[in-house]
Order: structure tokens, then sequence, then C-alpha cells
């Protein structure tokens, strides 16, 4: 492990664009629980029905008193960890240009990072259905269910990708752009099964970038796409990263 850590650290030093995909498992350890997987929030709830743009459309007080109400309490109470905070560290030793997030917490932005593409919205944002009006997290009234706009009283939602929703474009054309031009990608905590994610370290290997893996246990990407897999928590790997940097 000491080696490829020296090894995964000597390709960023020397890269001229170094980029990171990160996902649920990035996040974990802030006390989010994952939408997949064991011990998933689809293992409580059904996806298609309470993560669904037209059922949320249809049942708004229903999607908010069952699902969104306590979601929102789990992420206002949830705080960057060492992971999110390792990666702006990169970012301020210009190690890092751009984070490419499949999670909807706000704490990569949270920790202080400053370019970050979201492809599925932000839960740490909403907005009125009426007239648009934005609320952040914290701004957010939950005396009633569901929030009521305050300036014009339609319902509020958060400002993230619903099942039936389209990834915002602009998101998708600067990710693969990136994907295609950087040096290193870092993926972290996901196995970047599901698109468009899927698609960022594909992109990045054909297009001859070194691809860096953290994630707790091999995935898909072990053995076919990533050129160092560095098992670990994100924090403890990414911590250890950043102390091997120091001795360049």
């Amino acid at each position: 492990m000491e080696n490829l850590i020296e090894k995964a650290a000597s390709k960023i030093k020397n890269s001229k664009l170094t980029i990171a995909l990160t996902g649920a498992g990035i996040s974990v350890e802030s006390g989010i629980p994952p939408f997949r997987g064991k011990g998933s929030l689809w293992e409580k709830f059904d996806p298609m029905k309470y993560a669904e743009i037209n059922y949320f459309l249809k049942n708004p007080n229903e999607v908010w008193e069952v699902f969104l109400k306590d979601f929102e309490k789990t992420l206002k109470k949830a705080k960057p960890n060492s992971g999110h905070k390792g990666l702006f560290e990169l970012e301020k030793k210009g190690l890092l240009t751009t984070i490419i997030t499949q999670n909807i917490d706000g704490l990569h932005q949270k920790a202080g990072s400053n370019d970050v593409i979201e492809f599925h919205g932000s839960f740490a944002n909403f907005y009125c259905l009426e007239c648009f009006e934005r609320v952040d997290i914290q701004g957010l009234d939950l005396s009633q269910i569901p929030p009521k706009c305050k300036k014009c009283n339609g319902i509020l939602r958060p400002d993230c990708v619903f099942f039936g929703e389209m990834i915002p474009q602009d998101a998708l054309e600067r990710a693969s752009m990136l994907a295609s031009q950087c040096e290193v990608v870092i993926v972290i905590g996901t196995s970047a099964l599901v698109q468009p994610a899927a698609s960022i370290p594909v992109v990045a290997k054909t297009s001859k970038a070194f691809v860096i893996e953290i994630n707790p246990e091999p995935t898909p990407l072990s053995d076919s796409i990533a050129d160092i897999t560095l098992l670990g928590e994100a924090g403890s790997v990414i911590t250890d990263l950043l102390i091997e940097l120091e001795t360049f």
C-alpha cells in the first residue's frame, strides 16, 4: 500500500490537470447513507416512488413527510470529513482542478472546494415550484409539510435531479471535456457503474489519463480501468496522499 500511495502522489504532483470523481462513499463518514447498496436509502424507500418527479409533483405532502423531511435533517447536521477537506487541500496546493460529484449533499463546497460539478444537483438548496424563489437548507422552515415559499406560498422542492428529470447538460459537457483533457483522475467512493459518472474514468483512460481509485473494497473499476487502486476509507487514504505529497 505504501508504494502505491507514493506512486499515486507522484502522478498527482506531476500532473498538469487532475480532476476527482466522487460518489456516496466519500460522504458515508459524514453520516450520510448511500442511496444504493447495503444500508442504503433505497432499502427503506422505493426510489421510483419517493424520488420520481411525477410522483413528487402529484404527492408533495407524502414525499416530504415520508422521505425528504428526514433526509433534510440528516444533511443539515452533516459536516465535511477528512476526505472532503483533503480534496480542498489538494485544490489549495494547485494539485486538483475540479471535482465532479454524484452527491447532492453540498459537502465539497462546505469544505471549501471552489469548482464542483454536481451531476445530480444539490439538496443544500431548494426552490419554489411557483415563483422559483430560492432558499438554502439552513433557511428552510419545516414547521409545515410540505414547506412553503415565504414569497408566494408555493411548495418548495430540493434543487436536485429526481428520477425522470434530465441531468444538467452543461454539467455533462464540462465533465466530459475535463475527462478528455486531464492527466490524472481520482475516483473516490464510487464504483462508477451508473451513468453519466461511469463515462468519466473511461473517457479519461481512453485519453491516456492515469486513473487512481480510492474505495474500501475492490470494484469493477479495479481490474478494468484503474491504474492504481488504494483500498481504504476515503478520508484516511486522502490524508495519506497529502502526507506523501509533503515529501516531494
